[in-house]
This record gives structure tokens, sequence and C-alpha cells, in this order.
């Protein structure tokens, strides 16, 4: 067992070095191209991003931890302590967690309990741990692995509340109303983060291109006027050499400078982080804390034998960043997304594939598909 102060985290975790999915915005209908103010929306010039396979600087493989039935919020019991789950949430966990770890800790305050272990680094663990301090808790987390080596490190860092989030067939007017509690929770909580952290998180523009029936469709999942409005650009209004492009804002996480900072401020407000890996629900009676948090993630299917649980994999390829690359472009066969990392390329999916190995060939797929694209932008 290995416990880390804040001191020690910033001198290990070497600030600046830190590096690492797909999801269009569900929040959000097409509609046609309007002028406003007279501006022409879309009408901008787009460098050509230079993708290329001698620019790719590393390549990673992560398992979204899908759950058929959307995230367990459930509250269990355990011997003699109180387990509050916040777990499976697929391809929605950035974009969810502020949401769920508030739905937690409401339940937190409703136990009374005010000494809590959360058991998980990852993103739903960081911002479960936050919202807790927020409430006046004690907290500490336990955790297997922290930036690089779990998967939230791994993500593609975009808003993405409804990608992956449970099969349609499980979407009830319960389901519904969680979900978009934690969706507008959430998407408050990025407003109040943007500009700090070297922008950690910020907007950008999105183009979608080729595929129309994908760029319409309205997921179940969907709040309208969360985000700014979605547009149709007519062909002179974008520099594709595209019949369909749409345009939208979406949001993009900066995931290593935004977990550096989640993992700094909780330590600053007190928090203590011990490195502690769990392999049975027995091990977890051990912990002094009367009440624990699962945020484990996979994790939590072989500790509470969760059927509903299975991973979804997704590989990316960073490219060498490319600043001025300002703007997402999604394709039916794959996407980037700008980040201070690297120019991020993905588009993949592979449900119930538990392999982590970056396979050249899916990473030479993605360059072909956007190159088809990018090298016939007019000027």
């Amino acid at each position: 067992m290995t416990r880390i102060d804040r001191r020690t985290f910033i001198q290990q975790s070497g600030v600046g070095s830190l590096a690492m999915m797909m999801g269009l915005s569900s929040c959000r209908s097409s509609k046609e191209i309007l002028d406003i103010d007279g501006m022409s929306l879309g009408l901008r010039k787009l460098p050509k991003a230079k993708i290329r396979p001698d620019m790719v600087i590393k390549e990673t493989v992560g398992l979204r931890p899908y759950r058929l039935a959307g995230p367990c919020l459930d509250v269990d019991k355990l011997d003699l302590k109180t387990i509050i789950h916040n777990y499976g949430h697929g391809g929605s966990g950035f974009s969810l967690s502020w949401g769920t770890a508030a739905i937690t800790a409401r339940k937190v305050r409703e136990s009374g309990h005010r000494e809590v272990a959360v058991v998980g680094g990852g993103i739903i663990g960081l911002t479960t741990a936050r919202t807790l301090q927020n409430n006046g808790c004690q907290v500490k987390i336990y955790a297997k692995d922290l930036f690089p080596n779990h998967t939230s490190s791994l993500a593609t860092g975009t808003w993405s509340p409804a990608h992956l989030f449970c099969e349609e067939d499980h979407i009830t007017s319960a389901i519904k109303t969680t979900w978009e509690e934690a969706c507008r929770y959430s998407f408050r909580s990025y407003q109040n983060l943007l500009g700090l952290n070297n922008d950690m998180v910020r907007w950008v523009d999105h183009y979608m291109v080729g595929n129309q029936r994908t760029a319409n469709r309205v997921s179940p999942l969907h709040i309208n006027g969360l985000l700014p409005n979605r547009y149709d650009l007519s062909k002179k209004r974008h520099p594709f050499n595209e019949d369909f492009v749409t345009l939208e804002k979406t949001m993009v996480f900066n995931i290593p400078s935004y977990l550096d900072y989640l993992t700094k401020d909780f330590l600053g407000r007190g928090g203590e982080l011990v490195m502690q890996e769990f392999y049975t629900r027995n091990d977890l009676t051990a912990l002094k804390e009367p009440l624990i948090v699962n945020c484990t993630g996979l994790g939590a299917k072989k500790l509470f034998n969760d059927d509903l649980l299975l991973p979804i994999s997704g590989q990316l390829a960073f490219l060498i960043p490319q600043p001025e690359i300002d703007f997402r472009l999604s394709t039916p066969n794959g996407y980037f997304i700008p980040r201070r990392d690297g120019l991020v390329l993905g588009g993949n999916a592979i449900r119930n594939n538990w392999d982590i190995t970056p396979k050249k060939e899916v990473t030479i797929d993605i360059i072909n598909a956007l190159n088809s694209v990018v090298q016939h932008m007019r000027s």
C-alpha cells in the first residue's frame, strides 16, 4: 500500500509532461444555414491538417466501461459497510462525470456518513471525490492506477453525454430523468472550468461530413437548447469537397492537464490518495471508512459480478501537435480532435474486446479515411 501526498504527486507527475473517444453531441438536432447579423456561419478558411503515418507519435487502446442498462448508481450493503455505486458510463464518462458525482453525493448525504472511501482514481473517482469534498466530506481515494495508466487517460476527451450510454431498449423514463439531471449538471460544471489551466476545457468548431443520415439522427437522449445550434452548410459555405456537411460547437477536454488539475485540487483540499488494488469484495470490507463509493469502472464486473458490464475498445493515434488546427473533423470512418498533446485520430469501437494492443492497420485505415476528405479541401 503506497500513500501519496500532494507534494509527492507534483514531484512525480512532471507537470506539463502528462499525455490522452468519439461521440457526436446528442443535444441538438440539425438546422438549416442561417445568417446572423449579416455573418454567414461556416464561411471560414480552414488549414489542412497534416495526417501521415510518419507523424504518429503514440498509439493507444482504451476500454470504455459500457453497461447495457446504463451507469449503476445503486446503494448496496456489504457486511457493515454502505456501498454507493458510480460506474458503467460507457463513452459518456467525461461528459457525465460531474452530474453522476452530484447524484452520488446526494446519496452520501442521505446516509449520514461524512468519512468516505472512493475506490477508483479515474475521471469518475476524481470528480466524485471533489464533489464529496465540496459537500463537507473527508475523502480518501484508493486507486490501482493513476495517469497515464488508467483507462480515463486513454479517452478522446469530447462532450459526448449520450455516446455508448446504454442499449436503447433500456432507455426508460427513469433513465431519461437521471441522464438529463446528470447532463445538465455536468454541462454547467464544465462552463466553470473554461479558461483554466492551459485551456483544459474549450469550445471548438466541429465539422461532420459525408453521411446525412448519421448527422441528422437525434439520439433518444438529448436536451433541446443545451448546446448552440447545429447547422447544415450549403456547399459554398464550407471548404470540403463533400455534398453534406454540418457544423456545430462542441467542447474538447485536454485530458493530461485536466486529470492533473483534478488530482492536485483533490490533494490540495486535504484529500488522501492511496495506491491499492482490490481483488474481491472482502478486500473492501477491510477499509476503515464506513461508506465506500465504487468508481471502479470495468473493475466492477469482477468485484460485483455485474454481467451487464462489458468493454468497448477504441484505438487512438496521436500525431505531432498542430496548433494551427483548431477545429474537429468527423467522417463516417474516422475523426480528428485538436488537443494540446497532439492531433488525436480515432473512430473505431469494438464491442466486448479486452485487447489493448494497438494495431497499425487500424491507424492506417483512419488516416486514409481522413485524408480522403482533407486532401480534397478547397483553398
